[in-house]
């Protein structure tokens, strides 16, 4: 420990992780999915999704809103569809489940979708897309979360955070992975902001009063904004629909009704869809795949940033030298086993 920070391994942050949640009683298996998703994110210094996130996930067990030993339930819907139901568990096991069945029908029928219902999902959605990626299909992510977000022109919540990814296959090299709230940023960011004491910049949430507001709590206790004005709320209510209505899942207006004042991790759906380039393409699929590395290029050759290439790069860092963890985080951390 030095500076305030503590170092660890990503074999050490996975064992932490596993530890914090089996000692208050998650199952194993559950244990290992999430601590892998966790690991990954302090892995590529996308901090709001690395251990910070075990805080949150302790607070929903302690509350006893989550299923500690759910077993996901897998149902083969049609050639195209597959659907598991989480059983009122954490999201990532129940996604461990179902993802091979996804990418199998997508790779003999070029479309495949997976539901993941009755789930609570707390993590970033660029670990699924990158799996899918991973099996040489383009990816797409999306879930609702608590009405956290008012639409465009309003003051009171309606939509979630509601993230959206997507993972472009790039054999040799690193996918083309965007992942992104599409309320001007995460919660998780603003609550950063909060642990640390620090501003939030203009243009993120209003107070409770339907002010903008560049004080952390005010924010939390407020509304956040979207993106992009109209065009984020527009994407944000498509998610509602897509990850919410059309899998008979919760909308986050419902998951947070839901919620009843526990303040823990949304429970809703998930939606994922994988789509195969070989079979789509058809004889186009190479050239189709030469001209997405032409505009890849064209991106970098003018000094553009690929989206999640900064990532890419931490998971280097982190993989040759292990992670840097703020010394009050990993304390905090440690307090949660020791309770």
């Amino acid at each position: 420990m030095s500076n305030g920070t503590v170092q660890l391994s990503l074999a050490e942050v996975f064992q932490l992780s596993v530890d914090t949640l089996t000692c208050h009683g998650l199952a194993l298996a559950h244990a290992e999915s999430i601590a892998r998703v966790i690991t990954a994110g302090q892995r590529d210094e996308c901090h709001s999704h690395g251990l910070y996130r075990l805080i949150s996930c302790v607070d929903a067990m302690r509350r006893g809103k989550v299923a500690l030993d759910a077993v996901p339930e897998v149902e083969e819907v049609s050639p195209a569809i597959t659907r598991v139901d989480a059983k009122f568990g954490f999201s990532q096991l129940a996604f461990d489940r179902g993802v091979g069945s996804l990418i199998n029908k997508a790779q003999v029928i070029g479309i495949a979708a997976l539901a993941v219902n009755n789930c609570y999902h707390f993590s970033a959605l660029w670990p699924e897309v990158e799996r899918i990626a991973g099996a040489g299909l383009v990816g797409l992510a999306m879930t609702p979360s608590h009405s956290w977000v008012a639409p465009a022109g309003g003051t009171k919540p309606v939509y979630g955070t509601n993230p959206i990814a997507f993972a472009w296959p790039r054999p040799g090299r690193h996918p083309y992975v965007f992942d992104f709230a599409t309320s001007a940023t995460a919660r998780g960011e603003i609550e950063l902001h909060r642990r640390a004491g620090k501003k939030i910049p203009p243009g993120w949430a209003l107070d409770a009063q339907g002010n903008p507001t560049e004080d952390a709590e005010a924010a939390l206790a407020g509304t956040m904004l979207t993106f992009g004005g109209h065009k984020g709320s527009a994407l944000s209510a498509m998610i509602e629909l897509m990850g919410g209505a059309l899998i008979g899942d919760m909308l986050s207006a419902d998951s947070y009704r839901f919620d009843d004042g526990a303040k823990v991790t949304p429970c809703h759906g998930e939606l994922l869809l994988a789509f195969s380039p070989q079979l789509l393409g058809g004889v186009g699929a190479a050239a189709g795949a030469d001209r997405a590395e032409a505009m890849f290029g064209s991106i970098g050759a003018q000094g553009a940033r690929l989206p999640s290439q900064r990532r890419f790069e931490a998971r280097e860092r982190s993989e040759a030298h292990g992670v840097v963890v703020p010394a009050a985080l990993y304390a905090d951390i440690l307090a949660l086993s020791a309770r």
